[in-house]
């Protein structure tokens, strides 16, 4: 149950995309003083070395982040804040950590926002805890070792009905895939507005190709927009590893489509490793 560690696979195209999207996300939200309440469901261990440990056997950073740090196309203005963020946790040019999902949410905050961060694993949560304990804001965030899943609907509302959440488990067990639906019916039932990003590996096995009918379905049901985006950055028969993945988004900020309409081409075209390698996007409403 506990074999996944994301240290394995920090930094690679998944990260990439994911991050992005993130970023763009909750800083649109921030443009508005409101307070925000923003929640991982799956948090790993906050920041991970690439330079040794786990990434070092994997270096499946070096086909995600690194190709993009040493491409000329993160100086464009669509990079800058996924840049800042990055450059953030690594004050010389060497790209040495790469900060996850709780590390990028935590940079930023602003004084009204709060953060609260879910991890089951027995390893990463001591870890985790203490990289949040490490932070500047650390008042600002809550740490949490409950099932993300499950403990969602128990923080909806937020009082400030403004939040983000982001559900990216490993997909490790298949139950996952449901939980995913399970939890954001749960979820919208409570906080219908919220903005969810929900990541996911574009896989050949039922449950991934199910999951997005689902997602579709659930957000017809609530009557909520949405956007889809998938990067691939290879095409092999072969699943050995990761080649593809994707972001499901609802509530999404409406720069958002335009956003990736401009950047997806620059990820599959500096991350792509083969004629393979592709973009999908699509929205409930004409951008």
């Amino acid at each position: 149950m506990f074999s996944y560690r994301h240290a394995f696979h920090a930094g690679n195209h998944a990260d990439v995309l994911k991050h992005l999207v993130l970023i763009h996300s909750v800083q649109y939200l921030q443009e508005k003083d409101g307070a925000i309440m923003l929640i991982d469901t799956h948090a790993g261990a906050g920041s991970y070395s690439l330079r040794d440990g786990y990434a070092v056997i994997s270096q499946e950073c070096h086909g995600g982040i690194d190709r993009l740090w040493k491409s000329p196309e993160l100086d464009q203005p669509d990079f800058r804040a996924y840049r800042e963020a990055l450059s953030h946790f690594n004050p010389t040019d060497a790209l040495d950590i790469y900060p996850g999902s709780p590390f990028i949410l935590a940079h930023l905050l602003r004084p009204q926002d709060r953060l609260r961060l879910f991890e089951l694993h027995p390893s990463d949560i001591g870890v985790l805890q203490k990289n949040i304990a490490t932070l500047n804001k650390r008042s600002q965030i809550d740490v949490r070792q409950q099932d993300g899943f499950t403990l969602l609907k128990s923080l909806l509302p937020p009082p400030s009905r403004r939040g983000l959440i982001l559900m990216d488990p490993s997909y490790e067990l298949k139950s996952d895939y449901r939980a995913v639906e399970s939890s954001l019916n749960d979820a919208l039932e409570r906080f219908a507005t919220g903005t969810y990003l929900i990541w996911y590996p574009v896989l050949q096995r039922p449950e991934s190709k199910q999951l997005i009918k689902r997602l579709h379905t659930l957000c017809e049901e609530f009557q909520r927009p949405w956007l889809r985006a998938e990067l691939r950055i290879a095409h092999s028969v072969s699943e050995k590893r990761l080649q593809s993945s994707g972001v499901w988004v609802i509530n999404p900020v409406w720069t958002l489509a335009p956003f990736l309409e401009r950047t997806l081409p620059i990820l599959q075209r500096v991350l792509g490793e083969d004629t393979g390698a592709a973009f999908d996007l699509e929205t409930s409403s004409p951008t």
